[in-house]
This record gives C-alpha cells, structure tokens and sequence, in this order.
C-alpha cells in the first residue's frame, strides 16, 4: 500500500535528524583519532626500549625467571579479549570477538582449560548472553585507555600466573584489534605469558675478558623488576592500539551510515515528489470527468 505524501515527509524528516547525528559522530571520531595515533606513537618507543632492556637480561644472565619458564605440560591458559565499550563502530568488536573465538577453540583442542579476561562492556555482554563465566571485565575507557588501567590488568594477569598449581594459568594470551591504517584494522592474537622476547641482542665475542653486560643489584632482582613493566606495556599498547581501531572503524561505520541517510532522503524525495503529482493528475482527473459529467446532465435536460 502506497504511503501518503504526509508519511513520506514525515520520514525525511526523520531520516534527516538521523543524518545530523551520525555526522555529528563521525566528526567526533574523526577528531579523536588523530591523537589516538600519537598516543600509541608515543608509546612505541617505550615498549621497544623496555624489550630491549629484558632482552639483554634474558639473553646475558643465567636465571630463570617465574615470568620466562616454559611449563613441561600447560592444562590452563587464560585469555585478554579487548573490545569496546559503545557500539556503532561497525565489525569492530565482532571481528575480534571471533578471533578470540578461534583461539578458544584451539586451546580447548590442545587439551587447555580457558578463562576469559574481559576488556570492554560489548565482550562482557556477548559473553554474558551466552551464559559463559568471565573472571574479571574492565569497562569505561576502551577509546581513552590510561595506563593506570593497563597495569591493573597486568597486575592481575601475572598474579593469576604465578598462582600456585591448580588455582592459576599456564599461559595468559591477548586478543586484540592492530591499527594498520584508517582503512585496515586488523584484529591480533599474540601470547603475553610465558615471555617470548623476540629482539635480542648479539652476544659478546668469547676473545671478551670483560661481559657485555652487568647487572646491579642482581639479574634476578632486575628481572622482577622489569618483566611486569614489561607485561604492562604490552597491555597498554594493545589498549592504545585498539583504542586507534576503534575510532577509525566508527568513523567509517559513521560516514557510511550518513552516505546511506543522503541515498535514503534523496529517493523519499523522489518518491514524495512522484506521489504528490499523481495526486495531483487524479484530483485534475476527477475535476475534468466532474465538468464533463455535469455538461452531459445539462446537456440530458434541455
């Protein structure tokens, strides 16, 4: 059934005031992201100078560290899942939330008990609603990160893994999104315990009389030190970096929503317009069978 020219304005209307807010919030998003990048910019150097740090520590001293050994046989692992806290970002959380998805199923499938570690109030949700229990969720910053935050979760992370056999976790992963581009973001896995320092350093040559490297007060003391700043960092960067991907995915989630709302507007427009002129033929219409109708009665009488 046809709508009234009235109903059709009444949804341009509508229409328009929707456009009015996703542009609003696209600008928004798009003011927020540049300093979303230099956050995680700023970052990077830390983080890589941190590695390097532990790095030299692991690579030129002979201790082993709670933090760094390799359990013989894992049975437990738990898993950071970061999502957002809003939605209207498009495929955001639901992109990472399947990537934690597949992870689970391949822990489960290597015999691994999971326990989820929610960032985020979309992750905590989505769990929720299927009834699967989360340990601990983290909610209300998920575009402005703090590091603050970041070391409460690594704070609990690592006391969840160094727990005594039975109560904590062999290996702790994180899922996050990696911010690629303002038009790639790509959602991430990566395993945060046990440590797996990739940038090392070249050892001394063996002619050295002297090592490398010395270690004050003690390389234990300066591994429990550096190894849960280290950890800390890495969360934090995961934060900054899908902070980043959040903003740039509800940008374009917004400027695809206002492109469809001017697609929407023109074609009730079109559609007004084409209902309002067939009304206007009809009324012409019926004006013209009504004189013609009225001659022929004249016309019956004389």
């Amino acid at each position: 059934m046809a709508l009234s020219v009235r109903e059709y304005r009444a949804r341009i209307k509508s229409t328009e005031s929707m456009k009015k807010i996703t542009r609003a919030m696209e600008l928004i998003a798009a003011s927020r992201i540049i300093k979303a990048q230099q956050r995680a910019q700023a970052a990077a150097p830390y983080a890589r100078e941190l590695t390097r740090a532990v790095s030299a520590v692991a690579t030129f001293s002979n201790v082993d560290h709670a933090l760094t050994v390799e359990p013989e046989d894992p049975k437990k692992a738990a898993i950071l899942i970061v999502t957002s806290d809003r939605g209207l970002a498009g495929a955001y959380s639901s992109s990472v939330l399947k990537e934690a998805e597949r992870l689970i199923e391949k822990l489960k499938d290597e015999g691994k008990e999971v326990d989820l570690y929610v960032s985020g109030r979309k992750g905590e949700a989505y769990f929720k609603f299927r009834q699967r229990h989360v340990v601990q969720a983290w909610t209300g910053f998920s575009d402005q990160p703090t590091y603050d935050v970041a070391a409460d979760i690594g704070a609990t992370l690592i006391e969840t893994f160094l727990a005594e056999e039975g109560e904590g976790v062999d290996e702790v992963h994180v899922v996050y999104t990696r911010f690629r581009s303002m038009l790639s973001q790509e959602p991430t896995a990566v395993r945060l315990l046990p440590l797996e320092v990739v940038e090392g350093t070249e050892p001394p040559a063996k002619d050295d009389v002297l090592p490398l490297y010395e270690f004050e007060p003690s390389p234990s003391e300066v591994l429990d030190s550096l190894l849960p700043r280290y950890v800390q960092s890495r969360i934090f960067f995961a934060l900054l970096q899908a902070a980043a991907s959040e903003l740039a995915a509800r940008q374009k989630a917004m400027k695809s929503a206002t492109d469809n709302a001017d697609e929407l507007i023109k074609k009730y427009k079109r559609i007004a317009n084409q209902a309002r002129q067939a009304g206007i033929t009809q009324e012409i219409s019926e004006i013209v069978g009504g004189v013609n109708a009225l001659a022929d009665a004249q016309a019956g009488s004389e």
